[in-house]
């Protein structure tokens, strides 16, 4: 139970107190009136004796009473109403509340937490006046609680006004005041007549209420003396004449109204009363009458406002709930005493603002107190005692007789003794009535008089012997009273000599509710048992008592009853908060039905501090639907929205229908709230939920889709999902192009382009916009209900501050309005439709028309539900609310809800990682530049699938759609190789030209068939190309004419696109840059963006090495010559429907080198290919004569028709190739930079024999296809790439491991792959000490010098006339490199394999056998040998070994035999 402010001794005590009846006479109730009280007002104050009292008890023992209190009434005729008495507790537990001002707070206070291992009970609950710190001292106090004042007040009312009963005294009256003013007449006189009065009332038939304790009652004299106004010395002469009549012992005079009323005011008496009158009593009988208590369940928690038009939904919502509000009940307390103002409160009212006691002094305090004191000392006290006396007196004389013949006469009758029957035995016999002066009531009159003294003791033993009586009897109405008030003064006993008989309580509880029917004693057992039990910590037991008497006939006492037992639970040693919380809710649903409205909430919200948050969330609605219904009940509408909204915000279990009826009663509330205030801010909205980190702000107009052949540039739209790499390729790009602008340097307040900014998107600075151009915000809302949502009139809500930046002031700050519409235009969603549990996204625009600063705070609209949004015959309700056009239910609200974003979590700094901070996150923060161009790009005819290698032309037209020019159009991309506009020789390519065939992309002209295979030489700058002038060969100047494209211009470029070399699904991005011809402060630069998706499909692999030619002279005399092997496989799968491939051009392109002619052995003029043939061609190849930085173009034409190789696109793509190239070569060599510079001297040298191997070449291979498609041939065109470098190595058209792949097959390379080695040694070095290769190695060193031997084919030699056959042969030595280089030719070598010797035979060099000679730079020296034959036969002259080194090495090392052919001369015998 809840605690007390007094003790259980102390509370026992002032429950059962000696009753005094007061008789005024007219004239002295007037004199106590000028105080506005009555008598037994005017002494109720003063009725508790300061000091202990003694007496003697039968035994002439001395017996101490400590802290006496008597009751002093005025005599009521009539008994009290049961009505009446109900609505007195009514109204006494109503007034008693909770601090003011802390239930306003109650929905969202504080948390509960049990921790059961130290029994500690963290509370933080703010409606609770009397919580102390916590509930901490759990654990070393005995009880702890709350206080519940209203409880108290409730039981002390209730037990003031039972109804005396004659089967027990405790409330008879012992004694009786007759008060007479001494300014009457004759006051004996009129003492005369109020003693006969109370004989009437007492003896007559007439009276049967009040009851009196014994026939004789006393009667105590009061003369009543008004100091202000009577005649003291009549006072005191009437007084004596008292005192000879009645004696001194039974009459007083007390004087009062010393105090003149109009003087003194400013004196401050107390007043004792006020307590004790706001307490109003059954004895003011005056305001209560007869009342007719409707028995019509008028408990509407909804004010009729809303029934119409909830009827359906929410009257019928709790139907079946056992704890259902509405529940009608045939209780009385079903009554709606909320409409109905309470005559205590009125009273209240009142005597607050009356004051009591305004005529009496501190004097007459003192003068009352002592009266009383007076009374009880020599009048009261002695009468109990000699009553006392005299009841045992006659209990002994008459016990003899009557018990003795009674107990014989059963003995007779039965035969022997009776057995004790239960309780479940014995008949209904509560009608039995004792005539008065029957012994049991004796013995019973004489115990209450012991318990009333505090002689508990002997009422123990006195209630002992009666119980017994009144069992053998079967009067069980008496026995259960003996029994009670056994038990009590058992508890009572000081010292306890034994223990608390809780079974005599439990008997008696059991006897007045189930025999007696007396459920108002059945209550007062409860009451003083279950505080028996507490003060004895037997909580479990108290509050199973307790939950016991609840029933259905009385919902404020069970309520109470209730509420106590919650408060048991929670006081246990190990408390029990679940079943605190439990009955918690029970007392609350009683409270509810009693009409206690503000109790009612209280126990809710007490209870939901233990449900919150443990995942009950049935359990939570309901109580949570309570609290809001009624907070509105009691207008408290704050509470009731935040009820109603916790029950819609959490994730509900509940069906369709009770959602719906949920969201209705939630907007009804939230209406009525908003109606109070209708010009304060918009509240908050709960639903539907805003995934605020989902939100996603996208900068400009939406793009054009493709018209016809016309396809607009991809660009960004919120329809693409984000990618980061991506993302971060686009940035890459945009950095790319302007540090080329910047000269190499990127701007410190550069600052990427992002049109959509999401939760992945780099937020920390403030994104930029351009004035007049859309912001469109996507919010992503859910809708957790399983009913949709309506949300109407939906826009966005911003702050806006206009800034000139180029002025430089700052304008005032702007929240939306109707006025702003200038500044930042609004566009509004009318209707906006969530279904159930659907996630939504809303895109709302702004439009700014002035520069400065945005904040978009959030969005504002109002909330409906949809009308006949639940299902009906299991049909989904969703099912036909797609079609646009929504009829609300009428009841909308308006709110808003901001848009907060948590920025990333920060994680750089030591301190942000051992901290929580988050950065900002400023995506809704845009700043408003000035006007910027805006660039359209359209693409036409741009093919979707391409052979690898195949040339297309297509067509780009750029469209300024802004109100300002653009200039330094630019274009960056990773793939530059992909694309061309031109070279600066692209004027002379015709758009459409006529000479060639099929409208070929190439410039063509046409050949003379008789310089077939042999080649046509052009040349072209790589400047002119934009290659190797230091920019970066990605970002790509956009040839516009006059570089400017003024507003509402477009023009259309050609664009040449070259298929990538390896097949499959290519992604290519185009980044277009663009500025204004204004520079702005703010934003200095556009882009657009555009992704090309491209299929490839194989067509040729081409496979090239070059060799040096045994020639070493040429027609013109030099001795640089090269052969050419080019291998060309038809690659390409059928399913493309190529039919087949022709080689139409070789051509080559070089600073150094130049096909001369072809050397193919044959005849055909044209080189076709079918699927998955193969073409072998060689070429001659010759030095240039003009090595400058011009490249030398040479056209080997196969068809009629030459392709003119270095214009564009040819060249262009070339170049391009060849940029790539480099850069991956470069980007490769790059690492050993630093190491060159360290051994330089030494690298050149090595560099120069490294040059010896080196060629730089690079193979153009042109062809056409022809492609069968929808029954038309097709003739596509296109050309392959080779770069050859090192002599003898063999080189490809794309890298090498590719090209296996393309060659063999996806299958067969996975085969290949399975087969290498899985592990390989991983070695760790460290980059800045990679050793610089000391030495060439030695294929390099091997090229260094080329040889040839000269000598005739066949020699014919008659053996007969000259046994010896002597043959001149020369030698042949170029050196190759520019390095002085030391050669030794070594004539002894024979031939180590007997295979060679039996094919080829011997023969011997003549002369020397060494010879050493050093040759310069590019030195061509001739050696003139001889060979001498001993016979005829086939002879390899091939045996002489070369050695070289450089001037300034030791090593030797042998040249590479350079024939690959043996050299063979035939010797003949003539």
């Amino acid at each position: 139970m809840a605690q007390c402010v007094q003790s259980v001794q102390e509370f026992i005590q002032d429950s059962f107190v000696p009753l005094v009846a007061a008789l005024c006479s007219e004239e002295a109730e007037r004199l106590t009136r000028r105080n506005n009280l009555s008598f037994a007002e005017l002494v109720r104050p003063f009725c508790r004796l300061t000091s202990e009292v003694h007496m003697r008890d039968p035994n002439n023992q001395l017996h101490i009473i400590k802290n006496l209190k008597i009751a002093v009434n005025n005599i009521i005729t009539h008994p009290p109403q049961p009505g009446a008495i109900r609505k007195l507790l009514h109204d006494v537990v109503s007034v008693s509340q909770p601090a003011e001002g802390l239930v306003a707070n109650v929905i969202t206070a504080g948390d509960y937490d049990l921790n059961i291992s130290d029994r500690s009970v963290k509370a933080s609950v703010p409606w609770y006046s009397n919580w102390k710190e916590t509930l901490m001292e759990l654990n070393t106090s005995t009880f702890y609680s709350a206080t519940t004042p209203w409880f108290e007040s409730y039981r002390e009312c209730f037990l003031q006004s039972m109804p005396a009963s004659d089967h027990e005294f405790l409330n008879h009256y012992v004694a009786c005041m007759l008060v007479v003013s001494s300014g009457e007449p004759d006051p004996v006189e009129q003492f005369l007549k109020l003693s006969q009065e109370q004989h009437r009332i007492q003896h007559s038939s007439e009276y049967s209420y009040p009851k009196w304790f014994i026939p004789n009652t006393l009667k105590y004299y009061v003369l009543l003396h008004d100091v202000s106004t009577g005649e003291e010395q009549r006072a005191d002469s009437i007084y004596e004449e008292m005192k000879q009549r009645y004696g001194t012992q039974g009459c007083y005079l007390l004087k009062i109204n010393s105090r003149v009323s109009n003087r003194g005011a400013d004196e401050q008496i107390p007043d004792p009363w006020s307590q004790y009158l706001q307490k109003n009593t059954i004895q003011n009988q005056d305001s209560y009458e007869d009342c007719t208590v409707s028995n019509k369940n008028t408990d509407h928690l909804i004010s009729d406002g809303i029934e119409g038009e909830i009827k359906d939904g929410l009257s019928n919502n709790f139907k079946t709930h056992p704890l259902q509000l509405d529940h009608p009940s045939g209780s009385l307390d079903s009554t709606d005493y909320m409409k109905a103002s309470t005559s205590l409160q009125d009273s209240k009212k009142s005597n607050s603002g009356t004051p009591h006691g305004a005529c009496l002094t501190l004097t007459d305090h003192d003068r009352i107190r002592q009266f009383i004191q007076e009374f009880t000392f020599r009048g009261l006290l002695p009468h109990i005692e000699k009553t006392i006396r005299q009841l045992n007196d006659q209990l002994i004389s008459r016990k003899g007789l009557s018990r003795s013949l009674f107990s014989a006469t059963k003995k007779w009758f039965s035969g022997s003794k009776v057995p004790e029957k239960s309780i479940n035995e014995l008949k209904n016999t509560s009608g039995l009535l004792y005539p008065p002066e029957a012994p049991e009531l004796q013995i019973r009159k004489m115990a209450d008089l012991c318990f009333l003294v505090q002689h508990y003791e002997l009422a123990y033993s006195c209630y002992h012997t009666a119980k017994k009586d009144f069992l053998n009897d079967q009067a069980m109405l008496y026995a259960a009273g003996a029994l009670e008030m056994a038990a009590v003064s058992a508890f009572l006993q000081p010292g306890a000599p034994r223990p608390y008989p809780a079974h005599y309580m439990e008997t008696a509880i059991q006897t007045y509710r189930d025999i007696c029917k007396n459920m108002v004693l059945a209550e007062r057992c409860v009451l003083l048992s279950a505080e028996i039990l507490k003060s004895q910590s037997k909580y479990s037991e108290a509050a199973a008592l307790l939950i016991r008497l609840t029933s259905e006939d009385s919902d404020l006492r069970s309520a109470l009853l209730l509420e106590q037992a919650a408060h048991c639970f929670i006081n246990m040693k190990s408390p029990m908060v679940r079943k605190f919380a439990f009955h918690m809710i029970l007392a609350g649903h009683r409270f509810s039905k009693a009409g206690q409205k503000k109790h009612a909430l209280r126990c809710y919200c007490q209870a939901m501090q233990v449900y919150k948050g443990k995942g009950w969330s049935l359990a939570e609605d309901h109580i949570n639907f309570t609290i809001g219904r009624q907070s509105f009940t009691l207008r408290q509408l704050d509470n009731a929205v935040s009820a109603f909204r916790h029950i819609l915000i959490n994730d509900s279990k509940q069906p369709p229908a009770q959602q719906g009826a949920f969201l209705r009663e939630y907007l009804y509330a939230y209406k009525n709230a908003t109606q109070l205030s209708p010009d304060g801010p918009l509240p908050q909205l709960p639903l539907p939920y805003i995934n605020s980190s989902a939100t996603r702000v996208f900068f400009g107009h939406d793009r054009r889709p493709a018209e016809g052949e016309k396809q607009a540039a991809t660009h960004v739209s919120l329809d693409q999902e984000y990618d980061s790499e991506s993302s971060q390729q686009w940035k890459e790009l945009e950095e790319q192009v302007v540090s080329v602008i910047n000269k190499g340097t990127i701007p410190s307040n550069f600052q990427p382009t992002q049109f959509c900014l999401n939760r992945y998107s780099d937020n920390s600075k403030f994104p930029l916009a351009v004035i007049e151009e859309p912001i469109t915000v996507e919010v992503s809302f859910r809708n957790p209900l399983k009913v949709p949502l309506l949300l109407t009139d939906l826009s966005l809500l911003w702050k806006f501050q206009p800034k000139d930046f180029s002025a430089k002031h700052d304008g005032e700050t702007k929240e939306q309005g109707t006025c702003d519409e200038d500044m930042v235009g609004t566009e509004a969603i009318a209707e906006f439709l969530i279904n159930s549990e659907e996630t939504k996204v809303a895109r709302l625009k702004l439009f700014p028309h002035q520069t400065g600063e945005l904040h978009i705070l959030g969005v504002v609209y109002n909330l409906g539900s949809v009308q006949g949004a639940v299902s009906l015959d299991g049909l989904d309700p969703s099912i036909g609310l797609q079609s646009g056009k929504f009829v609300s239910n009428g009841l909308s609200v308006r709110g808003r809800q901001d848009l907060e974003i948590q920025g990333p979590r920060l994680n750089n700094t030591k301190e942000e990682k051992t901290s929580i901070k988050y950065g900002p996150d400023r995506r809704l923060d845009p700043i408003i530049t000035e006007e910027m161009p805006l660039l359209e790009v359209f693409f036409i005819n741009f093919p979707t699938g391409l052979l690898c290698g195949e040339i297309r032309k297509a067509y780009v037209e750029f469209v300024n759609v802004s109100k300002c020019p653009l200039t330094a159009l630019k274009v960056v991309s990773k793939h530059p190789e992909f694309f061309t506009f031109g070279g600066n020789t692209a004027v002379l390519t015709p758009l459409s030209p006529s000479a060639s065939e099929n409208c070929s992309a190439y410039k063509t002209v046409v050949t003379d068939p008789t310089s077939v295979r042999t080649a046509l030489l052009s040349s072209a700058s790589s400047a002119d190309f934009g290659v190797g002038t230091g920019g970066s060969p990605e970002v790509i100047q956009v040839p516009l004419p006059d570089a400017v494209l003024l507003p509402g211009a477009s023009v259309q470029l050609p664009m040449w696109l070259r298929g990538p070399d390896e097949e499959g699904v290519h992604e290519i991005n185009f980044l277009f840059y663009y500025e204004s011809i204004k520079k702005h402060s703010k934003m200095c630069h556009r882009v657009l963006r555009h992704t090309a998706v491209i299929c490839t499909s194989r067509s040729l692999h081409i496979r090239a090495t070059v060799c040096r030619s045994n020639a070493l002279g040429d027609e013109e005399g030099r001795g640089d010559n090269m052969l050419l092997f080019v291998d060309v496989e038809n690659i390409n799968t059928s399913e493309t429907g190529v039919k087949e491939f022709h080689i139409v051009q070789v051509s080559s392109n070089s600073k150094h080198w130049k096909l001369q002619k072809s050397v193919n052995i044959s005849g055909d003029k044209d080189t076709k290919l079918a699927s998955r043939e193969r073409a072998k061609l060689c070429f001659k190849a010759v030095k240039c004569k003009n090595s400058e930085e011009n490249y030398t173009f040479a056209d080997i034409v196969f068809g009629n028709e030459q392709i003119i190789s270095s214009t564009s696109p040819c060249a262009d793509f070339f170049f391009q190739s060849l940029s790539s190239e480099f850069k991956r070569t470069h980007v490769q060599s790059h690492t050993h930079a630093s190491q060159r510079a360290v051994k330089q001297t030494f690298d050149e040298t090595v560099r120069l024999i490294q040059r010896c191997s080196e060629v730089d070449l690079n193979i153009v291979v042109l062809w056409k296809a022809y492609v069968v498609e929808d029954s038309k041939q097709l003739i596509l065109e296109g050309q392959h790439h080779v770069a050859l470098n090192t002599v003898g190595k063999e080189a490809f058209s794309f890298p090498q491991k590719q090209g296996f792949k393309k060659i063999l097959g996806n299958s067969d390379w996975e085969d290949l792959e399975q087969e290498l080695p899985e592990t390989v040694l991983l070695k760790f070095f460290r980059p800045e000490n990679t050793p610089v290769p000391a030495r060439p190695t030695q294929e390099q060193l091997s090229n260094l010098i080329k040889t040839s031997l000269h000598y005739p084919e066949s020699f014919n030699h008659s053996f007969h006339q000259k046994s010896l056959c002597l043959v001149p042969v020369t030698l042949l030595l170029s050196n190759c490199s520019q390095a002085v280089v030391d050669v030794m030719i070594d004539l002894r070598h024979k031939p180590t394999s007997s295979e060679a010797l039996e094919i080829h035979g011997s023969f011997t060099w003549l002369g020397q056998t060494q010879y050493k000679l050093q040759l310069k730079g590019q030195e061509v020296y001739s050696l003139q040998l001889k060979a001498c034959f001993v016979h005829t036969g086939v002879y390899n002259l091939g045996t002489p070994r070369v050695f070289a080194k450089l001037v300034d090495q030791v090593t030797l090392f042998e040249t590479s035999q350079q024939n690959s052919m043996p050299a063979l001369i035939i010797i003949n015998n003539i």
